[in-house]
């Protein structure tokens, strides 16, 4: 959880980090994800790199380029969830906390939400 005002290729490596580690069918484990789709706020060189760096192949939307069908395919399913989480619950859509530690309580909150029909 950061401030509104970071720009988000800030908090990339942290947020990258903090993806807890999952099983894969085989039963082996992996430590990072196979994919990242972000958005063009996380076009930046660096983090590009840094990403391939670790076998992390990136799908970030490109700046000047226009949309691009492919990579909203996956997006959208991430947009819509944030949405609905999002809906009703002004506290998640901004950090209104003074402290960070108060926001994940929140966002647990808001899970127990009953899902749209």
């Amino acid at each position: 959880m950061s401030a509104a005002n970071l720009n988000d290729h800030l908090a990339r490596r942290t947020l990258v980090r903090a993806v807890p580690a999952v099983r894969r069918r085989g039963g082996s484990r992996r430590f990072r994800p196979d994919k990242l789709h972000a958005d063009k706020a996380y076009d930046v060189k660096e983090l590009r790199r840094w990403l391939i760096d670790r076998g992390v192949m990136v799908r970030i939307s490109r700046r000047d380029i226009d949309t691009s069908d492919k990579l909203g395919r996956y997006r959208w399913v991430v947009e819509r969830t944030l949405a609905w989480l999002t809906n009703g619950y002004r506290r998640l859509s901004a950090r209104w906390e003074r402290h960070a530690r108060n926001c994940p309580g929140f966002a647990t909150f808001t899970c127990f939400k009953k899902p749209p029909t």
